[in-house]
């Protein structure tokens, strides 16, 4: 049976709980479960996790230490995203089967352990197994913190859920402003493989406060019956295939988040093009993602303002179209910068947007197993939009800017997300 929320108001009945939190009283707000404080560490690990440093010299990290033409850059992408679709759903059962917990533990551990690889020697091959290893960190995460995040809620109140979501994914944008930061100080006083190394540190501290996070007690009582990983996978799998409703969200969430994905290794090599010095690179991607937690802290504004949650959606789908067909035929410095922070935080903040919407139409027994076959089919997006601009980016970098545009453009046209399948 899905979750369904409790009416909204006073005196109303309450939404479903956390099954198996013990439910205490809160001095002030709603009931808090025992399971609350997974949502603060959630915040924290995130923060940790994504406080990539490598983010403010991702290009020439692989272009110029790497010897990798840019090409390559996106193919080694494509890899690592080929790994994450592959790796997804069986990670996902996981989740589902030893506990969300453990499946978080392991995939900080997992990220932690692969910095040093991509650091070791500027060789392809290490790349391509630190890539491998990374892949199964951030598989090993998908769906499995999200599970957990939403399983902690003392109630499942869409519009609560939403905020709590667009809330860990805000922490998550944080650690990667703050990476990036920290990243272009360091671009000024070692290499740019010293500023890769340093992103192992806080990885590591993730994997340190993963451990005291705690497993909804319905999920950890020992000796519960748990179905095998087989059987999770199938029926995860019939879940999409069977709600046409999951479908639809899944189908807009992924066809335009693989496209606008894309903004992360273009932004770099179109703002080199443009002639913005490489010191700049990181005070683009803060900008960016300072933008992304604006558009999630004010999406309710945003909603209001618009009229109804499908229309915020369309939103973040037509003003990222438009921005990379801009991209596409500007090149003044100051513009090229302002339309890749368009392009970024409107693009990149539905995803977040979308997830509470998942949640509410999957069943909680297979929830990791489904949101990690969502998240696994657009990684495999992903990969056909990696592999496909690689083809053409070498030689035709604004060109590619603007197919991606118009691709996204045309998909938030013929979207059949309504308003009914939000609520």
């Amino acid at each position: 049976m899905r979750d369904r929320p409790g009416a909204a108001g006073g005196g109303a009945r309450e939404g479903p709980r956390a099954p198996g939190c013990a439910v205490r009283e809160g001095r002030e707000g709603p009931p808090l479960t025992g399971c609350a404080a997974n949502v603060r560490k959630i915040y924290a690990i995130r923060f940790l996790f994504w406080f990539h440093t490598v983010s403010a010299v991702l290009v020439p990290f692989f272009r110029d230490w790497g010897g990798l033409s840019l090409g390559g850059v996106f193919l080694l992408n494509a890899w690592f995203q080929a790994w994450s679709f592959a790796l997804e759903v069986p990670t996902g059962t996981v989740a589902d089967r030893l506990g969300r917990k453990t499946s978080v533990c392991l995939g900080t551990a997992a990220g932690a352990l692969a910095v040093p690889l991509y650091v070791a020697t500027p060789e392809v091959g290490a790349f391509l197994v630190a890539e491998v290893l990374m892949a199964l960190a951030m598989a090993l995460n998908s769906g499995a913190d999200e599970a957990l995040l939403y399983e902690s809620l003392p109630e499942r109140d869409p519009l609560v859920a939403r905020r709590v979501f667009a809330r860990a994914e805000s922490w998550k944008l944080a650690g990667i402003v703050a990476g990036a930061l920290v990243g272009s100080a360091l671009a000024t006083r070692t290499s740019v493989r010293g500023v890769f190394a340093f992103q192992a540190l806080p990885m590591a501290l993730s994997a340190v406060l993963a451990l005291s996070l705690r497993e909804p007690p319905a999920r950890a009582a020992p000796g519960a019956a748990r179905p095998g990983f087989l059987q999770l996978a199938r029926e995860g799998a019939r879940q999409l295939a069977a709600r046409r409703t999951l479908r639809i969200l899944a189908f807009d969430m992924i066809s335009v988040g693989a496209l606008v994905w894309l903004v992360i290794w273009l932004y770099q090599p179109l703002l080199e093009a443009a002639g913005v010095p490489l010191a700049a690179f990181g005070s683009v991607h803060v900008a960016a993602a300072l933008g992304q937690i604006a558009i999630l802290a004010s999406a309710d504004r945003a909603q209001s303002w618009l009229g109804s949650q499908r229309a915020l959606l369309f939103a973040t789908a037509l003003v990222p179209g438009a921005a990379f067909v801009a991209l596409g035929v500007v090149r003044a410095p100051v513009a090229v910068a302002g339309l890749v922070v368009v392009a970024w935080s409107l693009g990149m903040a539905r995803t977040p947007l979308f997830t509470a919407a998942l949640n509410r139409h999957i069943d909680s027994e297979q929830r990791a197993t489904v949101l990690s076959l969502v998240s696994g089919l657009r990684r495999l997006g992903i990969v056909v939009a990696n592999a496909t601009a690689s083809l053409f980016v070498a030689s035709a970098l604004h060109g590619t800017a603007l197919a991606i545009g118009v691709a996204v453009l045309a998909l938030a046209l013929v979207s059949r997300v309504r308003e009914e399948h939000l609520a």
